[in-house]
């Protein structure tokens, strides 16, 4: 089974006028490979969250890509030995191999959940604890909302500013509390899915 660890809770925030945004920063291991997942902005916060559990820049097999904002895909290069993957694709330097349904040698699959970005995709990664959903941008929301009754039909409608497809958002948002007993947002704290 897979092992889990959220690094760096996503974050999102207005500072006069401005916005301070990193994505949810998840460290797994499965099958002796190494993934981060999303390694958002705040390089002096993740370097220091990689010592505090062991990890060097160097050990990370893969870096995985929910959708290529910069708040969630800045910091994909420090990985120096890491290929990087996305909903479809494996980079290793400048070489592009086609990639299907899981992470190589791994047990954590891949499924398309566009709306957010047509081509956002998130991690579905069976563990002891249960099913954990790595969403991305699916489900977000910026600090002042953490507070709030996450109740189903405000995690279906909750307004996206950046949302690209409405419908394929919802659908999206859908499938993942149809299928995840844990769901770790873009943005925001993991939360327990009641609604399964």
């Amino acid at each position: 089974m897979a092992i889990l660890k959220i690094l760096i809770p996503g974050y999102a925030r207005e500072v006069d006028d401005n916005c301070i945004a990193s994505s949810s920063t998840v460290y797994i291991e499965d099958n002796g490979k190494k993934i981060i997942v999303d390694p958002g902005t705040n390089r002096k916060l993740l370097l220091q969250k990689l010592d505090e559990n062991n990890l060097k820049v160097e050990d990370i097999d893969y870096v995985f890509l929910t959708h290529y904002h910069i708040d969630h895909s800045l910091l994909m290069g420090i990985f120096v030995n890491a290929k990087i993957l996305d909903d479809s694709t494996i980079f290793d330097n400048d070489l592009e191999i086609e990639n299907s349904d899981f992470i190589p040698e791994t047990s954590i699959r891949i499924f398309s959940t566009p709306g957010h970005d047509p081509f956002h995709c998130s991690l579905l990664i069976d563990t002891n604890e249960g099913k954990y959903v790595v969403a991305g941008d699916v489900f977000w929301w910026m600090e002042e909302d953490e507070n709030e009754d996450k109740n189903y039909e405000w995690l279906i409608n909750k307004e996206d500013p950046y949302v690209k497809n409405e419908s394929d958002l919802i659908n999206s948002r859908k499938k993942i509390l149809e299928i995840a007993d844990f769901i770790i947002p873009g943005h925001g704290n993991m939360f327990k899915n009641i609604f399964k």
